[in-house]
């Protein structure tokens, strides 16, 4: 017997690993599913959803604890995650209703009444927060217990909140839809008093008029105005939606749509002051996705052409090096939210150009996803001189059959979001990716970067939902720790 044979299997092992070239383990990315994958982020997200039985204590109030229905915007706080300076551990309105709207669709297991237990708690919790709202039902953000966190006042918070109420409707218990329909009309009151006024923008930096509030908030009013819920239409919701359907022409400035304005009284030339390279931006993509801009709009497509090549084309001053590199592997590209941004997330605030977000490059994946399917449904490509560069960005340079514009257009996504898994921290996603490197960075396990995953992967199947794939393991959720 040689001496190799008289050693232990172990350290026979360890010595031939020794002599391999290393290299951390990946996601494999084209290997991946997209839509199985669907099943571990929709429980990856539902860990930053508590319950009576999942409570998480304030990192920075000891003693203070959730209540049923938060939805934790990240469970990442300084001093659990070394070299970041955010802290968290709040209730964003925004994040909490997009990823409501995801609870919806998930198939969780039913109570004995039929309802889904955590959007009976998410319905208690909206209302909580909005009795404790200040200075106004605009407020953004909330303590885990439901008060008002000194933060900024954003409109299109009410509106996407009653989006999400109305969707979860069906699946709440008679005491609840008591509950969602007294904050559906306290919304719907403070929308109809403000819709025409400033707002603190997506990214909470600037004041002005935002193309994405007013988007959701046509959403809003045409959704309550088109419900079968028996919810009360409020005196005024025709009007204002067709008052923001003509406002949201004027942020178009002949070449794309500007996300802020000062005034409506020069259409698309007054963008706030202070807003430089604040343009293209992400947020008008997200615009359609949360709103009501329609997928087929060719100023919409011209202005998702922009922000794709200010951030992937070689020339361009935006490009990420990390996008350079993820098209020799048929990856991407990764997208971020603006390209003058100088937030780093971490520790190196500023940082010129800011870093990719998972969010982000969802959102355009699931545009595609959409535009693939109303192709396809209507037999039309929606192709113009102001959508050519638009369509020129996934191969389609002239007129071709809708079916093969759609299969392009679904295959953009999937590289976009092949791209998002190949950069995941063993899929779980935090809220940037480093635009050199491509690893994450910033605040861990992000719930609006699941749920813009979970979002597009609807889009790309609406034939096969993604609850079809998720209650198998949805109905053994274990509370695991945050």
């Amino acid at each position: 017997m040689t001496q190799s044979q008289t050693q232990p299997a172990r350290a026979r092992a360890a010595a031939h690993t020794a002599l391999l070239d290393k290299h951390p383990p990946r996601a494999a990315a084209q290997q991946t599913d997209l839509s199985s994958l669907a099943r571990y982020m929709f429980l990856l997200m539902l860990r930053n959803v508590t319950s009576d039985g999942y409570v998480i204590e304030d990192p920075t109030r000891p003693g203070r604890f959730s209540l049923p229905g938060c939805v934790v915007a990240a469970p990442s706080y300084p001093a659990n995650t070394p070299g970041v300076d955010q802290d968290y551990v709040y209730n964003w309105v925004r994040d909490a209703a997009i990823t409501a709207l995801e609870l919806v669709e998930g198939d969780l297991p039913a109570s004995p009444d039929g309802s889904i237990e955590a959007l009976n708690d998410y319905v208690l919790f909206v209302q909580t927060c909005q009795n404790n709202a200040t200075p106004t039902l605009a407020h953004a953000c909330f303590t885990i217990d439901g008060q008002s966190r000194p933060w900024t006042e954003q409109s299109d918070g009410p509106a996407i909140q009653t989006i999400a109420l109305l969707r979860a409707y069906p699946q709440l218990s008679g005491s609840s839809q008591v509950i969602a329909r007294e904050v559906i009309a306290r919304n719907l009151e403070f929308l109809l008093g403000d819709y025409q006024n400033p707002t603190t923008n997506l990214w909470e930096e600037h004041q002005g008029l935002s193309f994405f509030a007013r988007a959701v908030q046509l959403r809003c009013f045409r959704d309550i105005a088109a419900n079968t819920l028996g919810i009360p239409v409020p005196q005024g919701v025709a009007d204002a939606a067709g008052w923001l359907e003509r406002a949201l022409q004027n942020h178009w400035n002949g070449q794309y749509y500007v996300t802020l304005l000062a005034s409506d009284s020069s259409p698309g030339v007054s963008a706030v002051p202070g807003t430089l390279n604040y343009d293209p931006n992400i947020d008008i993509v997200s615009a359609s996705v949360y709103g009501a801009v329609p997928v087929t709009d060719t100023k919409l497509l011209a202005t998702a052409a922009r922000l794709r090549g200010q951030w992937a084309d070689d020339g361009s001053a935006w490009q990420y090096p990390i996008n350079v590199d993820d098209r020799a592997r048929g990856l991407g590209p990764l997208l971020g939210r603006y390209p003058g941004d100088v937030y780093d997330g971490d520790v190196s605030d500023p940082v010129q150009g800011g870093h990719p977000w998972a969010l982000c490059t969802a959102n355009l994946a699931e545009l595609y996803y959409r535009l693939a399917t109303e192709i396809e449904r209507a037999q039309a490509v929606p192709l113009d001189d102001l959508s050519r560069p638009f369509f020129a960005q996934v191969g389609v340079t002239g007129p071709q059959p809708p079916a093969e514009v759609a299969g392009a257009l679904r295959d953009a996504g999937d590289a976009m979001l092949r791209a998002v898994v190949f950069h995941s921290d063993h899929y779980e996603l935090s809220e940037q990716f480093d635009c050199r490197t491509g690893y994450e960075k910033s605040v861990r396990n992000l719930t609006w970067s699941y749920a813009a995953f979970l979002s597009a992967i609807r889009a790309r199947t609406p034939q096969q939902p993604v609850k079809t794939v998720v209650r198998k393991t949805a109905k053994a959720r274990q509370p695991g720790g945050v």
